[in-house]
């Protein structure tokens, strides 16, 4: 089953619109703000490195492995990243999955640490749960990424594990390597206290 999202989800700080081969070129920009986060996550750097990334995840999204999207600052219209649902499971046979996770994420520099990320989360969180009725909302990150930890632990998720030689690393100098990832989790009945909470840090 092929799960899309053609309408972008929009808030009040970030817009988050299907990824498409035109966002490569602000994407390019984006990643090259300053590339010393981005230990753990893979981000190209030059125009053919995004191409070849966008044009895989837009392949992954014909086959209905992912649901790819670009992150669109509002207060200056730049594209600052990228996110995605992904790992999309369905157990009951329904329209929508039953679980997704979500993943692929980075920003640019200048759109870290800011309230883009939480409510990009929020927007995600949203559709997964409101729209969808998903049962759950997976969330990985390498064992070893302390900082986006800390950041799924903002969000609300709980901590189920770490999970051993789990996916390829794309830290450096580790290709051909796995890593272990944490593995978080929101479920459907944690959903309305967490997103009261999110939309109360919004609003501060």
């Amino acid at each position: 089953m092929i799960l899309r999202e053609d309408s972008p989800l929009t808030g009040r700080h970030v817009q988050l619109e299907p990824l498409s081969l035109d966002h490569v070129h602000q994407l390019v920009v984006a990643a090259n703000e300053d590339r010393t986060s981005y230990g753990w996550t893979l981000v190209p750097h030059t125009v053919a490195g995004m191409s070849t990334y966008v044009s895989n995840l837009l392949a992954d999204a014909e086959a209905g492995r992912v649901v790819p999207f670009a992150q669109r600052r509002l207060s200056d219209l730049r594209v600052v990243g990228c996110t995605r649902f992904m790992e999309i499971r369905y157990w009951t046979n329904g329209e929508f999955p039953d679980e997704v996770e979500i993943g692929g994420t980075w920003l640019a520099a200048s759109a870290q640490r800011t309230p883009i990320n939480t409510e990009a989360k929020l927007l995600l969180l949203g559709q997964a749960f409101d729209a969808w009725e998903v049962r759950r909302v997976a969330i990985c990150t390498d064992a070893r990424n302390t900082q986006s930890r800390e950041a799924i632990v903002r969000l609300g998720a709980t901590l189920e594990g770490i999970l051993r030689n789990h996916r390829p690393s794309v830290a450096p100098d580790e290709t051909g390597r796995l890593r272990n990832s944490a593995l978080y989790s929101i479920i459907d009945s944690e959903w309305p206290a967490i997103r009261s909470k999110l939309r109360e840090r919004l609003a501060e």
